[in-house]
């Protein structure tokens, strides 16, 4: 079996700011995403990672550097392109109530069926990113048999994927929370079963941030 560390990054201004949908814009931590990456650290440490892998955008890079740094781990960080955040098309850098007034049926239909719906309307589909995030995650099990992996990535994208390996409707994606940092703990069995252990375990952080 392969276990999976997966974090969200830490804080970022645009969390912060009235939750504003980021995306692909390529933004840095934050002092609380800083404080919330070396807090994380700590609840990780005596773990033997074989393997680091993170989103290319600076906020997971730096969340996985922080933390091998803190950890002094000798294994490499590897971004993947898969592990980008989803395309939230022209809903980049709007709030859900600025989106929801500006694209009120487009909302709609996103919110009822992003399987088939492009987030921004040229963004992707739920159905696209969970696709290209499965197919990391069965890569990296038969790769690594037997290890723990740590991956750096983020809010919307480990939420799909959590709804796609629960059999959920992509349309409750939003039921589930992953909050900056926080911890969801996956095994992929020899015969590809995903197993759940631990999701978004955050109480190393002092003061949650709220969610998309």
């Amino acid at each position: 079996m392969t276990k999976f560390y997966i974090l969200r990054h830490g804080e970022t201004e645009w969390n912060y700011n009235h939750n504003r949908y980021c995306g692909r814009t390529d933004i840095p931590l934050s002092c609380t995403g800083i404080k919330q990456a070396n807090a994380v650290s700590q609840i990780l440490k005596g773990i033997k990672f074989a393997k680091i892998y993170s989103s290319p955008l600076i906020r997971a890079k730096e969340t996985a550097r922080l933390i091998k740094e803190n950890l002094s781990l000798t294994t490499s960080i590897e971004t993947d392109e898969r592990l980008i955040e989803i395309d939230f098309g022209r809903w980049e850098g709007k709030t859900k109530s600025q989106i929801q007034n500006e694209f009120p049926e487009l909302w709609l239909k996103w919110a009822n069926d992003p399987s088939n719906t492009k987030a921004g309307e040229i963004g992707e589909t739920a159905n696209e990113v969970y696709n290209r995030v499965y197919n990391f995650y069965h890569e990296k099990a038969q790769r690594y048999p037997d290890e723990n992996i740590l991956v750096v990535a983020h809010n919307t994208l480990n939420r799909i994927f959590i709804a796609g390996t629960l059999g959920l409707p992509f349309s409750k994606y939003r039921k589930l929370v992953q909050s900056n940092t926080g911890i969801s703990i996956l095994e992929i069995k020899e015969d590809n079963e995903f197993i759940w252990h631990q999701m978004n375990s955050f109480l190393h952080i002092s003061s949650g941030s709220n969610h998309l």
